[in-house]
């Protein structure tokens, strides 16, 4: 079930810092992340996402981040979206994409999306309009 997944999310993360009386274990908190995000987990996904990102105890692979990040973004969780918006500017260069996703996260509230379109809008690459709309997205 989803507490289930959220429970195996959690102990993937006590296990990733070495918290609560565990021994840091990173290749036990991957298995784990792993586990919740089949369950349904979208903190799983972001987390192992972010690994795939870092090369944090597994090897590098784009494909397997923006994969988990997506999964946990369509399904409304606002970090993924936050990342796959600012991995589309920073790395792809595709401004219109990242727009996109920033104009999601800032209307769910995530404060570095606003700021990202804020940027973003200072550089040129989003209009007046795109950060007025994140603005009042973000307010409400």
């Amino acid at each position: 079930s989803k507490g289930d997944a959220d429970a195996i999310s959690f102990l993937g993360r006590k296990y990733f810092d070495g918290k609560l009386g565990l021994t840091k274990d990173v290749p036990r908190a991957i298995e784990l992340w792993a586990e919740a995000a089949e369950l349904g987990s979208l903190d799983a996904h972001f987390q192992l996402g972010h690994m795939y990102f870092t090369g944090n105890g597994v090897a590098e692979d784009k494909q397997r981040f923006i994969r988990h990040l997506q999964q946990a973004a369509v399904q409304g969780h606002v970090e993924s979206r936050y990342m796959l918006g600012a991995v589309e500017e920073c790395d792809n260069g595709n401004y219109k994409l990242a727009v996109q996703h920033l104009m999601i996260s800032a209307k769910m509230g995530y404060q570095k999306s606003l700021y990202g379109i804020k940027e973003m809008f200072k550089e040129g690459h989003a209009t007046k309009a795109q950060y007025a709309g994140a603005l009042v997205g973000y307010r409400d």
